[in-house]
């Protein structure tokens, strides 16, 4: 069973929601992401997502596109980001690490080589934000032969035939995005997206977060209450760099304290 899997499925057992922080390695500054990773954990995290910079990220909003400006400007590559995977497993064994990114620096270490590596630093899954369904069926059987989920967003415009096929490749779980938008736009329709999820759980029975528009814990809260999981994460990079110089994982920190337990009082 996948740390994935075995995560989504105690999370059940207890009738609580999962909490996924998405932070862009090497933000806000290298040295830091595996520290914050940590943070994020001890503050009620229960899968990481973490983002692989790129020059082009066309699915995120300004402040996920600065944060991957600041991070390459360090010189965060994909090998890098592997190195933070693995030296975060030296120490937690058992919390999911998604890496969510973008095909080209897949594609430029190579598929089979980037799996590989992956599975060797501790990667629990991948999300390939321009990766469709239609052209990663070969990439979706390489990365579930070494043990990686294979993960799909999943739009408000994403009809009944979309959904059956993302759910056919789909592993780990789904992510639903809840508006028509980049990461981090304004704000979305709570009725909306809880009519949207039903149509979902008819195609597949993996658990569905939620996530792309939630900014704080009384919408998080929402959100939790028909959804598997929240994802968040401009909302976060937004609190780091709201907060003084040092004091970038106390504010993180803070921050998903209070979503965790608003999540807990849903």
């Amino acid at each position: 069973m996948s740390r994935i899997q075995s995560t989504f499925e105690q999370l059940a057992r207890t009738r609580r929601k999962a909490l996924i922080p998405f932070v862009t390695a090497g933000d806000p500054e290298p040295g830091m992401t595996v520290a914050l990773m940590h943070a994020l954990v001890a503050a009620g995290a229960d899968v990481i997502e973490l983002g692989v910079p790129f020059s082009d990220p066309m699915a995120d909003g300004p402040v996920v596109q600065r944060a991957s400006d600041r991070a390459l400007k360090r010189g965060v590559s994909l090998e890098r980001v592997l190195a933070f995977v693995r030296e975060f497993r030296a120490t937690n064994k058992t919390t999911p690490v998604v890496l969510m990114g973008y095909a080209n620096p897949i594609e430029a270490m190579g598929s089979t080589r980037f799996v590989e590596a992956a599975r060797e630093a501790g990667v629990d899954g991948v999300l390939v934000v321009d990766c469709p369904p239609e052209e990663c069926e070969s990439f979706a059987d390489l990365a579930r032969s070494h043990g990686i989920d294979l993960i799909f967003l999943l739009a408000p415009t994403s009809d009944d035939a979309r959904i059956a096929q993302v759910a056919k490749l789909a592993s780990g779980y789904l992510y639903y995005v809840s508006l028509k938008g980049v990461t981090g736009a304004g704000h979305f329709d709570l009725a909306d997206v809880a009519a949207k999820l039903p149509h979902i759980r008819r195609a597949t029975r993996l658990p569905v977060g939620v996530g792309f528009g939630i900014r704080d814990a009384a919408t998080a809260r929402a959100v939790a209450e028909f959804s598997d999981a929240v994802v968040i994460g401009s909302a976060i990079i937004q609190q780091m760099e709201a907060a003084p110089a040092g004091e970038q994982l106390r504010y993180a920190s803070r921050f998903m304290q209070e979503i965790r337990t608003a999540l807990d009082t849903a």
